[in-house]
């Protein structure tokens, strides 16, 4: 054994130091179109061809969407139809991930476990997805040439083949040069429109998600307690008793207005989070992946799939326990 182990060559530790190699030499020598540009940051999703009404992330969101139901279709109901007792391959991780997330809320919502798994782990699934999806090659990197504006930084155009254009990272061109038309008629001082983008960097995604799961609240808050659920926000049942009960109605009262503006403020905390995060998140990928080109992208790769699965986690958690005390009576007694 220790002969065949002296015989062995490394192959996998001379590819990995060929491929850093190989990126040292793109990004700080050869310069031209393989020296990363700093990215345009913007907030609102950019269509993804001029004129057309879809953003590039509404279309990230499709493709997660479709990676969803594609899992559905083909994984889960694959196995299904195969009528096997033991799951294998990618449904082996499927079923874990989909127990846990059962085991989470059972333990969060007792009897409401039911009724609430579906909007939980389909919170979790989709924000999830999302994040991961956003990780692929080419996400907020390949796209088409706009002019560049306000202060934002533009480079020249660089035809690679036919129609086809790439930035020219070793030529800066001020904003002001960047009315006369460059190579091939396109803007002289150029940024990249990506054609897609994480969905969780678009705010819209984020409040709609922070909305559905609010109302929900409020839902199954009416569902387990009926009308009494909204004395919870106006309660006025000792207000008027007079004496010590009085003054502290008055109190139950003043807290349950708290309680009304606290709901209002859970679409803001929901929504700017996940979008702090994830946002952050993209922007340090590509200054730093524009800066370092090799290696540090790798553990940022790394730190982004492990900061997805948390934000993903801690959305769908928090929903859940929102959710959970909704369905709870709040005067003590035991809901219906």
């Amino acid at each position: 054994m220790s002969e065949i182990a002296e015989k062995r060559t490394p192959i996998k530790r001379w590819l990995v130091l060929g491929l850093i190699l190989l990126g040292i030499y793109f990004g700080f020598i050869a310069g031209g179109i393989f020296k990363p540009t700093s990215p345009a940051v913007k907030l609102p999703g950019e269509p993804i061809w001029p004129g057309v009404p879809i953003t590039n992330t509404l279309l990230a969101t499709f493709i997660a969407d479709l990676i969803l139901i594609a899992i559905a279709l083909f994984s889960v109901g694959g196995f299904v139809r195969s009528k096997k007792d033991v799951p294998a391959g990618f449904y082996g991780f499927f079923e874990f991930l989909v127990e846990f997330l059962w085991n989470t809320t059972e333990g969060a919502a007792g009897k409401w476990a039911r009724r609430l798994f579906p909007w939980m782990a389909t919170i979790f699934l989709l924000v999830f997805t999302a994040n991961m999806v956003k990780l692929v090659p080419g996400f907020e990197s390949i796209g088409y040439l706009e002019k560049a504006e306000g202060s934002a930084k533009g480079y020249a155009p660089a035809r690679l083949f036919g129609n086809v254009f790439a930035l020219d990272g070793t030529k800066e061109v001020p904003h002001a040069e960047g009315e006369a038309a460059g190579e091939g008629g396109v803007c002289a001082s150029c940024e990249v429109v990506p054609f897609l983008r994480g969905s969780a960097t678009d705010l819209n995604f984020t409040f709609a998600l922070a909305v559905i799961a609010v109302v929900m609240i409020q839902v199954f808050g009416v569902w387990a307690l009926g009308g009494s659920y909204f004395t919870k926000f106006i309660n006025t049942r000792t207000m008027f008793g007079g004496g010590i009960s009085g003054m502290f109605g008055v109190i139950d009262f003043g807290v349950g207005l708290l309680e009304l503006v606290s709901e209002f403020a859970k679409i803001l905390s929901f929504g700017f989070r996940l979008f702090g995060n994830i946002f952050a998140g993209a922007l340090l990928l590509a200054i730093l992946g524009a800066l370092t080109v090799v290696v540090v992208p790798t553990g940022l790769y790394l730190l982004e799939v492990f900061v997805g699965l948390i934000q993903a986690y801690v959305f769908a958690m928090l929903a859940l326990v929102f959710m959970s005390q909704a369905v709870v009576s709040h005067h003590g007694g035991e809901g219906h």
